[in-house]
């Protein structure tokens, strides 16, 4: 299967793996692009030593292109990327603040940027500063969608820009590839679908959990991590989302973000003191993200379903086995095939 994004990226299959912290760890990132698509490394849980020894073992994996991604609002992250592209890596997603920076290193050397994006206005921005191609973050997606649908949001953004979109949310089987392709997206990311592999280093308990899932399983609040999220329905999810940041909250957020200093490597007090002077917005922001981070670890590494919340799209309810990543990619490029080649054009008269 053939798109812009698949030509631009040459990848096989127009599959790009989300970068899920915890999740797209080296071997997964090596696992799918092997298998055809383009392996999205998460550095927000990573150092800058870190991101640098895992673009090290995915390229000891694989010599297929493969990526990874910045969440510039999350501290450290401005330091990955520049580790990114002082190791020249293929392709650079960036999300939550201005990659205009990026979009400049990474073409010296040929590479292509993708910011993430839920609407059209910060999409076009992407556009006007260089981005390559925009990752369309729909309402059932996994973590941070804003309220417009995928089926809403991929047609806007196609006849507003010049660059590829590629749609997430609500993508987790042919069907729904072949359904974006139909809205006017070039590719996929998929992030709830390839967790749930046999691959994917997500705790077993929670692979199982989101089989028994149905796609109406899932909380999507702002009290979870401060924007709007959605994540597995959970006792420990439903707990998060009804207290909210105020008034204890913050009081976990203290022990909490000298867990996310140390994961880091960054002096706590000049973190704090950082975090502090960039003002009441921001800092409430990331009090929120410093317990959600905990709570998302203790689920994916942990697999504690009482105190653990994991994000995941609707398309949880999709599920219905574990498969390898390879056999996941391959079917559901053949199921998308075979729905335009055979069931919609069965519905167009010759």
């Amino acid at each position: 299967m053939k798109t812009r994004i698949t030509e631009m990226l040459g990848i096989e299959h127009p599959i790009i793996l989300s970068g899920m912290s915890w999740i797209s760890t080296p071997r997964m990132v090596a696992a799918v692009s092997e298998a055809g698509g383009l392996g999205i490394l998460a550095t927000g849980v990573l150092d800058a030593a870190q991101t640098r020894e895992a673009i090290k073992e995915i390229r000891g994996l694989t010599d297929k292109p493969f990526g990874a991604n910045a969440s510039l609002l999350f501290p450290g992250a401005a330091a990955n990327a520049a580790v990114c592209l002082e190791e020249k890596i293929p392709v650079i997603n960036f999300s939550l603040g201005k990659g205009d920076w990026i979009v400049q290193g990474a073409h010296e050397y040929g590479g292509k940027v993708v910011a993430t994006v839920t609407n059209l206005r910060h999409a076009k921005r992407a556009q006007d500063y260089g981005c390559d191609g925009v990752i369309a973050t729909g309402n059932e997606a996994a973590a941070h969608g804003e309220p417009p649908t995928t089926f809403c949001l991929v047609p806007s953004l196609a006849a507003g820009l010049d660059i590829p979109v590629i749609a997430a949310g609500g993508v987790g089987n042919g069907r729904g590839l072949a359904g974006a392709l139909a809205l006017g997206a070039e590719g996929v990311a998929m992030g709830t679908r390839l967790m749930t592999t046999v691959e994917s280093p997500l705790h077993e308990n929670y692979k199982k959990l989101s089989l028994e899932k149905d796609i109406y399983d899932t909380i999507y609040s702002r009290k979870f991590d401060g924007l709007w999220c959605r994540v597995l329905d959970t006792p420990g999810a439903r707990k998060a989302t009804k207290r909210g940041i105020f008034p204890f909250g913050y009081l976990t957020a203290i022990p909490n973000s000298k867990f996310i200093a140390d994961m880091l490597g960054l002096p706590y007090w000049k973190m704090f003191v950082g975090v502090l002077a960039s003002g009441w917005d921001n800092a409430r922001q990331l009090a929120y993200m410093a317990n959600a981070f905990k709570q998302i670890k203790e689920a994916t590494e942990d697999g504690d379903l009482e105190r653990g919340v994991l994000p995941v799209g609707q398309v949880t309810g999709l599920m219905n086995d574990i498969p390898t990543v390879k056999e996941c990619l391959d079917r559901t490029v053949a199921e998308a095939e075979e729905i335009i080649k055979v069931r919609l054009a069965g519905m167009v008269p010759a």
